[in-house]
């Protein structure tokens, strides 16, 4: 996990994974996600009913963010190893996004495959898209979601 966040730091994206499945086309995909502060995860879902999704933290602090069609957050989460609360379920066609909260946060993702990009229907319009001066302002705003 070290190694992984390591690489993580030093990715454009200030994530990385290390996937446990075989290859893309594998029925249940199980992986390794190691995400770093300044990494956004744009909110979007998965429609196909078979593509619930469960994370579970190993390492670090994550927040886990739902949101409803218009944005407003439904559900927030801290998962954090020793914290009482190590994982979450989201359903299929969920809008969700993952926020690391501290360095080092390492989780373990599980959905059904195989992997396909996601669609124009699963992305949502309120959400900023990566690389955009907005899409900082946009994570700061989700992050602020798990501040006292």
């Amino acid at each position: 996990m070290a190694a992984l966040s390591k690489e993580a730091r030093s990715a454009p994206r200030r994530r990385k994974n290390f996937n446990l499945h075989t290859d893309d086309s594998a029925l249940c995909h199980r992986l390794l996600n190691a995400v770093e502060p300044e990494s956004y995860i744009p909110p979007h879902r998965h429609l196909s009913l078979h593509k619930a999704e469960t994370i579970i933290v190993l390492a670090g602090r994550i927040g886990v963010l739902c949101f409803d069609e218009t944005g407003l957050v439904t559900m927030s989460r801290i998962l954090a190893p020793n914290s009482g609360t190590l994982g979450v379920d989201i359903p299929a066609g969920v809008i969700h996004s993952v926020v690391a909260l501290e360095p080092g946060s390492v989780f373990f993702e599980s959905k059904a495959g195989p992997y396909l990009p996601l669609m124009p229907e699963e992305k949502v319009s309120w959400a900023p898209i990566e690389d955009t001066v907005e899409a900082h302002d946009y994570l700061n705003k989700m992050r602020s979601c798990f501040q006292p």
